[in-house]
């Protein structure tokens, strides 16, 4: 592991989707989620969260070998799928083995522990295997509910030093509603098949902005190892994203930030560029059809300059952007 994470930086992600569901909502027929007073397409941060957390487990070996693990995933056992406790006790680990909670009093130098002092060293032994396996949260965080005893019980937060804000379109989106015939009949003997239903976007151009937190960082320990892992899932999770109704999703720009002085950062990234190049915004159909100014943003990095200790990005080939970068940026190198 490299040198834990020591300045602040911010985080700005673009990417679109062409003809699918970037964040359904389950309480409203599954439909992407849109701001109707501004018809802007909304994906939460749980949908980036999960997207990263997807790619590190399926390609990155975060999969629960090797020491290495993502914390909130689900996980099926005989009686049904983990609840936050169960998923705790995983990590009562003692010498590279998963011990039974009862047993931890063999690791307390007393003859008989009380039930409190044996939760207090459970939450001990957890903390210190979440924290070195777990990069999930040493990037994001979580609260977990502890029980020694259905009288002993306690909690263990971990404040993420990585939060993004809730994603939003750079342009109001197009709802459209598809419906299809399916593979079987509606039940068995029937002459007819099911019917397939579903809402899709024809486009949306999506940014999120991010800050990694310093502070925060030095609570889970969050390393520059882990900062370039979780880079490297924004852009390749997102074009990973293979499902039926996520397939169609390209990430398109990424900058991060780095500032000089503890505490300082510039925010509201997103706000900084927007699209131009086009009369109507709800006929884009594709990234070649508009231009991203991202004139403001450049100009805040040339004003914060002396504040800013680098700056690194990814762009897409495809993407028109309204100005050559500063050749003193640094291009980010995705991890192999």
């Amino acid at each position: 592991m490299t040198k834990l994470v020591e300045k602040r930086s911010e985080i700005l992600f673009c990417y679109d989707v062409t003809d699918a569901n970037p964040n359904g909502d389950p309480m409203d027929e599954n439909k992407p989620r849109i701001d109707e007073e501004t018809g802007i397409n909304i994906v939460t941060d749980v949908r980036l969260k999960r997207t990263i957390r997807d790619y590190l487990f399926d390609y990155r070996g975060y999969n629960g070998t090797n020491g290495k693990d993502i914390l909130i995933r689900e996980i099926k056992e005989e009686n049904g799928i983990q609840d936050a406790k169960m998923r705790a006790e995983d990590f009562i680990i003692v010498d590279g083995k998963k011990i039974d909670k009862k047993a931890v009093k063999n690791h307390i130098a007393k003859d008989k522990p009380k039930d409190s002092e044996l939760l207090e060293k459970m939450i001990e032994i957890i903390d210190k295997n979440i924290k070195e396996q777990c990069i999930d949260i040493r990037l994001f965080g979580a609260t977990l509910p502890i029980e020694f005893s259905t009288k002993e019980k306690s909690s263990i937060t971990y404040t993420g030093p990585v939060q993004f804000k809730i994603g939003r379109s750079l342009h109001p989106v197009e709802l459209k509603f598809i419906k299809g015939t399916g593979a079987f009949a509606s039940q068995p003997g029937a002459g007819h098949k099911t019917f397939r239903e579903e809402y899709i976007l024809p486009y949306s151009f999506i940014a999120f902005h991010g800050i990694i937190n310093e502070t925060a960082a030095a609570h889970t320990n969050l390393s520059e190892d882990d900062s370039a892992e979780l880079l490297n899932a924004l852009w390749n999770g997102t074009k990973n994203l293979i499902s039926r109704s996520k397939f169609g999703q390209m990430p398109r720009l990424l900058f991060r930030v780095i500032y000089k002085d503890r505490g300082f950062f510039i925010g509201d990234l997103e706000k900084r560029i927007q699209i131009s190049g086009i009369e109507n915004p709800l006929k884009i159909r594709s990234v070649k059809d508009f231009t991203l100014d991202i004139s403001n943003l450049l100009a805040l990095f040339d004003k914060y300059g002396d504040k800013i200790e680098s700056v690194e990005y990814m762009v897409d080939d495809t993407l028109k952007l309204s100005g050559e970068l500063p050749g003193s940026f640094n291009r980010i190198k995705l991890l192999a």
